[in-house]
């Protein structure tokens, strides 16, 4: 499948399908606290064509043991978007502050996370507040647990509303296959789906999960 899509894009300025290289690190610091650490490289096509570069580093607390995470962090975005009927592109800056709050349950093999966030976004002279609500399902296929050489099933969705008028912001809908190298390391690739008020777009994105612990 890489193959084939970078066959099919890497030549391409835009495409209808981009790519997104996603890499998200949680290390426990010990029973309560934790650090999250993340890279986004994203691209209109398969990659060389940067369209946001995202950063997003905090520190969470548990108020029970390994659930309900309590989390407070920062995010540098770099953007370079095309400028509508042109090839040129404006290259902006975004700062964000933002908390969130993880819940996560589970029933036989189907694992489920909530994801509440609140965001504040400060682009060049303005400000602007974002709220977030993320759920997602893994379901290992080959075995009865997230553990060691299991095949998973991955599928999230990610809606975002401003606090200003259209409070539709986009609406995020994804589906994906993983792989558990073990309880730590896994790796998934995957569909994703970005509706948002004036277009949509397909995002191919290949994520690795790092939870080894410091």
């Amino acid at each position: 499948m890489l193959v084939l899509l970078l066959a099919a894009n890497v030549n391409a300025q835009k495409t209808d399908t981009g790519n997104w290289f996603l890499y998200f690190g949680n290390q426990k610091i010990n029973n309560r606290w934790n650090w999250h650490n993340e890279v986004q490289y994203r691209n209109y096509n398969f990659a060389g064509d940067l369209e946001q570069l995202l950063l997003r580093t905090g520190i969470g607390y548990n108020l029970s043991e390994n659930n309900n995470n309590l989390l407070l962090g920062y995010a540098y975005i770099h953007s370079e978007p095309y400028v509508a009927g042109t090839d040129d592109k404006l290259e902006t800056d975004e700062h964000r502050i933002f908390q969130q709050f993880i819940s996560k349950q589970q029933f036989g093999r189907i694992n489920i996370q909530h994801r509440y966030r609140v965001e504040e976004r400060f682009v060049k002279d303005d400000f602007k507040l974002r709220l977030r609500y993320f759920l997602s399902l893994n379901i290992p296929i080959n075995k009865k647990e997230m553990e060691k050489n299991a095949i998973y099933a991955s599928a999230y969705n990610e809606i975002f509303l401003n606090t200003e008028q259209n409070q539709f912001d986009r609406n995020r809908l994804y589906g994906g296959i993983g792989y558990c190298f073990n309880k730590s390391i896994k790796v998934e690739a995957g569909i994703m789906s970005q509706m948002m008020a004036n277009n949509s777009r397909a995002q191919f994105q290949i994520m690795v999960f790092n939870s080894l612990p410091f």
